[in-house]
C-alpha cells in the first residue's frame, strides 16, 4: 500500500469539509499520515465525525471535528474561527462537502435545485472566502475543490449537480489567477467512486457492470484513489501547478 512521508504536511493545518465519511474521511486520514493537523467538518453525523478524528489522532497529529453548515457563510466563518483557535493557522483547504440529488428538469423542485447548488458550490465559495485571509499569511497554502466529471460532460436528470460541479471548475480557475502566487487552487474531477452516495445507483447489477465496462482501468475508484490525488495537489510535489483540473476516472472521460 502507498504510504505518504510523515513530514509531507508537517507544521500545516488542513480543513476538510464533508469529512465524516467517504472521500472526505479518506483525505483527512491521508493528510494526517502526511503530518498535518486536521479539522474534520461535518453537518450532522456526530459519531462518524468522532471516529474520523480518532483515526487521525492515531497517526500522531492533532485533530478536531467542527459541526457547521458550510453552505452558509456564517458556518464557514465559525469553522475557520475554531480551526485558528485550536491550531493557530489554516494552510490547506479541501472543499469536499457535497450531495447528489436530481430529477428531470420538469420535475425538479426549487428546493432540490437550491440544496445541491448550495451544498456543493456555495459551500466552496463560503469556505474559500472564510479561509483566504488566514491562508495569505502562510508560505505555501493550497486549496483543492472536489468537482466531478459530471461538471465537464453533464449528466442527464442531474442538471443541478452538473451545474454545481461545473461551477466549481470555473471557480477553481478564477481563484487560481486571483490568489497566485500566495495560494494555489486546483480541482480533482472524479468519475464513479465507491461511496454511500452512489451505492443505490449500483443496486442494479447489470448497470454496475455496464459502468465498469466503460472504464478503461476496469474498476471504480476507491475513496483513497481520490484522497491521494487531492494530497498530491495540496503538497509541494505540485508546487508549480495551479488552476488545473485533475481527472481521476480511470480513463472513462476519454471514451465519451
Amino acid at each position: 500500500m502507498i504510504q505518504l512521508p510523515n513530514n509531507l504536511f508537517a507544521g500545516k493545518t488542513a480543513i476538510v469539509t464533508g469529512a465524516s465519511r467517504g472521500v472526505g474521511r479518506a483525505t483527512a486520514l491521508r493528510l494526517a499520515e502526511g503530518g498535518a493537523n486536521v479539522v474534520i467538518n461535518y453537518l450532522s453525523n456526530d459519531a462518524e465525525a468522532a471516529e474520523t478524528v480518532d483515526l487521525c489522532r492515531n497517526k500522531g497529529v492533532g485533530a478536531i471535528s467542527v459541526q457547521a453548515d458550510v453552505s452558509e457563510f456564517a458556518g464557514a466563518e465559525e469553522l475557520v474561527r475554531k480551526t485558528i483557535d485550536q491550531f493557530g493557522s489554516v494552510d490547506l483547504l479541501v472543499c469536499n462537502a457535497g450531495v447528489w440529488e436530481g430529477a428531470a428538469i420538469e420535475d425538479m423542485s426549487e428546493d432540490v435545485w437550491n440544496k445541491v447548488i448550495n451544498t456543493n458550490l456555495k459551500s466552496a465559495w463560503a469556505c474559500a472566502k472564510a479561509c483566504v485571509p488566514a491562508m495569505k499569511r502562510r508560505d505555501s497554502a493550497a486549496i483543492v475543490m472536489v468537482s466531478s466529471t459530471s461538471g465537464q460532460r453533464g449528466e442527464a436528470n442531474y442538471s443541478n449537480y452538473s451545474a454545481s460541479k461545473g461551477g466549481m471548475i470555473s471557480f477553481t480557475k478564477a481563484l487560481a489567477t486571483e490568489l497566485a502566487p500566495r495560494i494555489r487552487v486546483n480541482s480533482v474531477a472524479p468519475g464513479w467512486i465507491e461511496t454511500a452516495m452512489v451505492r443505490l445507483a449500483f443496486e442494479d447489477a447489470d448497470y454496475h457492470k455496464s459502468v465498469i465496462r466503460g472504464i478503461p482501468m476496469q474498476r471504480i475508484a476507491s475513496t483513497d484513489d481520490i484522497a491521494l490525488s487531492i494530497c498530491f495537489l495540496l503538497s509541494d510535489w505540485s508546487r508549480h501547478i495551479t488552476g488545473e483540473i485533475l481527472n481521476v476516472n480511470g480513463g472513462s472521460l476519454l471514451c465519451r
